[in-house]
C-alpha cells in the first residue's frame, strides 16, 4: 500500500503527480492507470487501484486531500513548526508497540485530533494542546499505551511519578468496571 496526499486549492484538487512523482512499488515505473477509485473515511479519503502499465501489476494509494487551513504548531520552546498529522501518529505507534491496538485506531485518534484542532479556528495551536488531547483519547484506547504516551510526554522524572500515574488509570479501571457491573446483573 502507498500513501499519497493530494493538497486542496482554492480553485480545485491538484494532481497528484504535481507534487509527488508516484512510482510503481515493484518496479518503479511512474506510468499506471486508476482500475478502481472509492471515497471512504466520509469523502475525505479516495482509495484507489491502480495498475501498473509498465509490469501490469496492481497496487493501491490511499489520496488525502489536505485542508484549506495551514495550522503552525507552537512548541514549548516557542519554537513554531507546520503541523504535521504524522507526528501524531508516529507518537501513537510508538506508545501502541507490541500492543494489540489496530491501525485503524490510531489513524482514527488522529483524525479525532485533527477535528479538534480545526475547530479551534486559529492558526496557531499549541503543542501542549495537542498532547493532552492525544494523551486523552489514547487513555480510552489503550491503557498501557496511554502511560507510555504520558512517560515520554510528560518527562517523568522518577519511577514515584509513573506509579502514580498507572495507579490513577487502574482506578479508573476499577470504577468503570464497577458501574458495568451494575448492568450486568
Amino acid at each position: 500500500m502507498c500513501y499519497v496526499r493530494t493538497f486542496g486549492k482554492n480553485i480545485g484538487i491538484k494532481s497528484t503527480r504535481e507534487y509527488y512523482h508516484l512510482r510503481c512499488p515493484f518496479c518503479k515505473s511512474d506510468d499506471d492507470k486508476v482500475v478502481d477509485s472509492r471515497s471512504s473515511d466520509e469523502e475525505r479519503v479516495v482509495r484507489r487501484r491502480r495498475q501498473c502499465l509498465a509490469c501490469s501489476r496492481r497496487f493501491t494509494t490511499y489520496e488525502r486531500v489536505e485542508d484549506i487551513i495551514k495550522l503552525t504548531v507552537v512548541k514549548k520552546n516557542g519554537e513554531r513548526v507546520p503541523y504535521d498529522r504524522q507526528h501524531i501518529v508516529s507518537g501513537v505507534q510508538k506508545a501502541c508497540y507490541k500492543r494489540p491496538v489496530p491501525v485503524t485506531s490510531i489513524e482514527k485518534l488522529a483524525e479525532e485530533v485533527e477535528e479538534m484542532l480545526l475547530e479551534q479556528q486559529s492558526p496557531e495551536v499549541s503543542s501542549v494542546l495537542i498532547g493532552s488531547k492525544t494523551m486523552e483519547l489514547l487513555r480510552d484506547v489503550d491503557k498501557v499505551a496511554y502511560v507510555r504516551f504520558a512517560s515520554v510526554y510528560r518527562k517523568f522524572q522518577d519511577v514515584g511519578e509513573f506509579i502514580n500515574e498507572v495507579r490513577d488509570v487502574m482506578q479508573e479501571s476499577d470504577k468503570r468496571q464497577g458501574q458495568q457491573g451494575l448492568f450486568d446483573r
